[in-house]
């Protein structure tokens, strides 16, 4: 991999407020980290970062980096991660790890796929991609941007493994060898896609169901009686009297006797 030059400088404002001044003069706030010295904070122009990746067409990116005022006048390094804010997408910061020349680094590279399986293009199969990004390990110099796999040959329920996987020169793929990168499936019939909606929408349909239960609160409860029913199991003022007035006629016939 080929490295690329960027500027920094020693960060002048602090953590927090410091961050947000240090963003509105056209900067980022940066820090760097392993080889033999302490982490570092660090400043960027937000242009030359912005240029840096747009230019690159892999995240893996190794840097020639120049520190303005530092001892040493390049330190190689890949740009490990760039936060951005989550609703404008903005560079909040940049995290970079120094290497080392003569030095293997471990990295996740993305996988990429070549040609049109043979699966695909004749029998109508869908070509899945199983692993985006597989672990390497090579010097700093031997980095691919991509892993690029040729799918050309691949026929309908076939698949390519990380064993299968030609590393190019001085990298090492690292991985279990038998686990999946890339495979073709079978066409899904009519039928089958039928099927699989109809039961997708049943299923949408229980759990709705289930939660309007759950909401009413009324499942295996009795129904409520209405008022009217309340008035007709309650006995009447004159139902209540006969039975008085049959008792004490009993009573009067059983002296007589």
């Amino acid at each position: 991999m080929k490295s690329v030059a960027l500027n920094a400088y020693p960060r002048t404002l602090s953590r927090g407020p410091g961050a947000k001044k240090l963003r509105s003069t056209g900067r980022v706030p940066a820090v760097i980290y392993g080889g033999q010295t302490k982490p570092q904070s660090l400043e960027i122009n937000l242009k030359d970062i912005r240029d840096v990746m747009h230019g690159s067409s892999s995240e893996i990116v190794l840097l020639d980096l120049s520190v303005q005022g530092d001892k040493q006048p390049k330190r190689l390094a890949l740009v490990q991660e760039i936060q951005h804010h989550p609703l404008s997408g903005a560079v909040l910061h940049v995290d970079l790890h120094e290497v080392a020349e003569n030095e293997k680094v471990t990295v996740m590279v993305p996988v990429e796929s070549t040609g049109e399986a043979l699966g695909v293009k004749t029998g109508g199969g869908t070509l899945e991609h199983v692993l985006f990004k597989l672990k390497i390990r090579a010097f700093p110099k031997d980095l691919p941007e991509a892993l690029l796999v040729d799918v050309s040959h691949l026929e309908i329920g076939k698949a390519i493994h990380i064993g299968e996987i030609k590393a190019p020169e001085g990298v090492e793929i690292m991985g279990d060898k038998h686990i999946v990168v890339l495979a073709v499936a079978a066409p899904i019939s009519e039928a089958e896609e039928a099927a699989a909606t109809a039961a997708a929408t049943t299923a949408a349909g229980e759990v709705e169901m289930t939660k309007e239960k759950k909401e009413d609160g009324t499942e295996g409860a009795a129904p409520a009686a209405k008022a009217g029913d309340k008035a007709a199991a309650k006995p009447a003022a004159g139902d209540k009297a006969a039975p008085a007035a049959a008792a004490a006629g009993e009573k009067k016939a059983e002296k007589k006797k």
